[in-house]
């Protein structure tokens, strides 16, 4: 089950001080949306807003027709979505497999077993490079694998909406680009997803759309493919062309 995400007009930040100013999203179910932009520009600022870590200060968040501004994180994960923070995403001492476990219990709770290992299965096959590795502590995992399985844990719990923050950040091409293929095929399951990354052609790579965040307001929205080609992102970041 998938569910489309609507954020209007939604205003965001720390102890009474706004860093998001009136962002406007619309994610359809099954969508995908990557959110760009220099550093401290307020995406990290967004996805916790959306996530339930930042508070909302006005504006509207609906994840399936209901409106989620005033739920908390775990009401929200209840309500079908999933996170996966750039750091601290696993616990780094347990085993993949408990990891996962984990993952499901924070959802379903200890009981139900056979459903618990019927999921694990199907999450898996998507990872196929952790798939043999359930025993080793997650922390001994390479940096790549490591953020495979805070992935899977995530998707243990069946969630409608993925919220990924700087996926790739750390890793290096070869690993990004391995991570990026596997996230290519999580939206094949019909998952909706929403991510910011710091790699441009790597996060529009696995969008349908894309919008720049610029000092917490939207500058440029448009499809990904246009977002890729489009020849004024030094512009839209920095406020001036780069030097060739």
């Amino acid at each position: 089950m998938t569910a489309p995400l609507i954020l209007h007009d939604v205003t965001a930040g720390y102890h009474g001080k706004a860093i998001v100013h009136g962002v406007s999203l619309d994610i359809p179910a099954g969508g995908a949306l990557t959110v760009i932009g220099p550093n401290g520009s307020g995406k990290s600022t967004l996805l916790k807003s959306v996530v339930g870590l930042v508070p909302l200060m006005s504006g509207r968040q609906q994840l399936g027709g209901r409106e989620i501004g005033a739920l908390d994180a775990p009401a929200r994960t209840r309500l079908g979505l999933a996170y996966v923070p750039q750091e601290r995403n696993v616990f780094p001492n347990l085993s993949v497999a408990d990891n996962l476990r984990l993952g499901w219990e924070a959802l379903h709770g200890r009981g139900d077993r056979a459903k618990a290992t019927q999921r694990r299965d199907a999450v898996l096959e998507l990872f196929p490079e952790i798939a043999d590795r359930l025993a080793t502590p997650a922390g001994l995992l390479s940096g790549g694998q490591r953020q495979m399985a805070a992935m899977a844990a995530a998707l243990m719990q069946n969630p409608s909406l993925l919220v990924l923050d700087e996926p790739s950040a750390g890793l290096s091409p070869r690993n990004a680009s391995l991570l990026f293929d596997r996230i290519a095929d999580i939206r094949k399951t019909g998952i909706t997803l929403l991510m910011i990354e710091q790699n441009v052609r790597l996060g529009l790579r696995v969008a349908d759309h894309g919008v720049v965040l610029v000092n917490g307001e939207i500058r440029l929205r448009a499809s990904a493919p246009h977002l890729l080609h489009e020849a004024d992102l030094p512009a839209l970041f920095f406020g001036h062309a780069l030097p060739t």
